[in-house]
């Protein structure tokens, strides 16, 4: 055991004695998917951390912030640990971020204790992953959260027999039982529950199981990126849409950047979402007019932009609490209910299970100045990470 975690123990030790002095610079690891086919989503990590340091300087009490990136590309928790071992001993970042995948924050996790490194989640989505280790906070969003909504809407507009597909990875199983639950705690019945492998590319068969179901509504999660394409196109290829079958989802199936693609047959989809490009506030219509200053486009925009953004507030919080020194205790300490006003609206961080608590909005798509966007309808108020909460 003592061989097994020496090189941990030693760069703790390093970083620490490091952090106790008089630090110049402060570095924060952010591991992304900054190639590959879900780049977009890691160059919105970029872009939100951007536009932070844009506003708010590189430097916090004197020490300067330095955001050091690493590619995670895809699922992959061996590539991952390792990166977060690289950032942890060559790099000795005193903070990790970003973790676009589930899988890889789990296998990031046990790495953080050992070496007093906080972790700010920017993505993965499972609930349990703030419950791996003290040192994790995430300002993204959860499964739980996103659905529980969802499915009170689906009862809400009629829906009586729902079939649900989902990706077969942590998210996805956390999406179909917050669905499952709730929808029939509200008295109705899911007739189809389908876990898809992440690199299904022929969603024409889930189709057909799912007309032969009978279902009067599709719940459906994928993670946001190639795949939901490929899952919408399919539900309206295969006259679903046309059937009088509706669709509901999260909002990672229908991200603006997916939406030129759909096109007009995709007005109408119903999502829960926690941010849109299209949400109306002082603060976001400010957060895009930076993004675009640093030269990102209107339909790239995700919502991993406004996470790293978010994110990036934490770090600075928790430099500024620690006087620049590795004291993960205290960092995490400092940002427990911390409130704030974000681009996506009121948010705030549970102390309890150290996530973000936020609002969801019920968002349809629509064609707004000939351009398809979501349009938010409903707003699901200071919405908590269900999949945590002590019942």
């Amino acid at each position: 055991m003592v061989k097994k975690f020496g090189w941990l123990c030693a760069a703790a030790a390093i970083s620490f004695s490091v952090g106790a002095a008089q630090a110049d610079t402060i570095k924060v690891g952010v591991i992304g998917t900054m190639s590959g086919p879900y780049a977009l989503f890691g160059k919105n990590y970029k872009m939100g951390i951007d536009a932070w340091v844009a506003e708010h300087g590189n430097k916090v009490g004197g020490h300067t912030v330095e955001f050091v990136y690493r590619d995670e590309v895809s699922p992959n928790p061996a590539q991952s640990k390792a990166l977060a071992q690289e950032l942890i001993v060559k790099e000795k970042v005193q903070y990790i971020a970003g973790l676009y995948f589930t899988p890889n924050a789990m296998a990031v996790a046990p790495l953080l204790q050992e070496a007093k490194v906080p972790m700010v989640v920017l993505n993965a989505a499972t609930s349990s992953i703030t419950e791996k280790s003290p040192y994790i906070v995430r300002t993204s969003f959860t499964m739980f959260q996103n659905t529980v909504p969802a499915a009170k809407v689906a009862k809400q507009k009629g829906a009586t027999k729902v079939a649900i597909a989902v990706s077969d990875y942590g998210p996805g199983i956390d999406a179909e039982t917050a669905f499952k639950k709730t929808f029939e705690g509200e008295g109705g019945k899911v007739v189809e529950a389908i876990r898809m492998p992440l690199s299904t590319t022929d969603f024409g068969p889930i189709m057909q199981r799912i007309k032969d179901s009978g279902a009067d509504m599709i719940f459906t999660f994928l993670p946001a990126g190639p795949p939901t394409l490929g899952f919408v196109k399919a539900y309206i290829d295969n006259g679903l849409k046309a059937g009088g079958v509706k669709l509901m989802s999260t909002g990672d199936v229908v991200t603006e950047p997916d939406l030129p693609n759909i096109g007009d047959a995709g007005l109408g989809i119903l999502s829960t979402y926690h941010y849109a490009v299209s949400h109306e506030s002082p603060e976001n219509k400010a957060f895009l007019a930076q993004l675009q200053k640093g030269g990102a486009k209107l339909d790239e925009i995700t919502m991993t932009s406004v996470a790293a953004y978010d994110g990036a507030r934490l770090i600075y919080k928790m430099i500024e609490a620690t006087g620049g020194k590795q004291d993960p205790e205290k960092a995490i300490a400092a940002v427990k209910n911390m409130q704030w006003t974000s681009p996506r609206g009121p948010v705030s961080i549970d102390p309890e299970t150290r996530h973000i608590n936020q609002n969801v909005y019920l968002r349809e798509v629509e064609k707004a100045d000939g351009k398809l966007i979501n349009k938010e309808i409903e707003t699901f108020k200071a919405q908590p990470d269900w999949g945590l909460v002590k019942q």
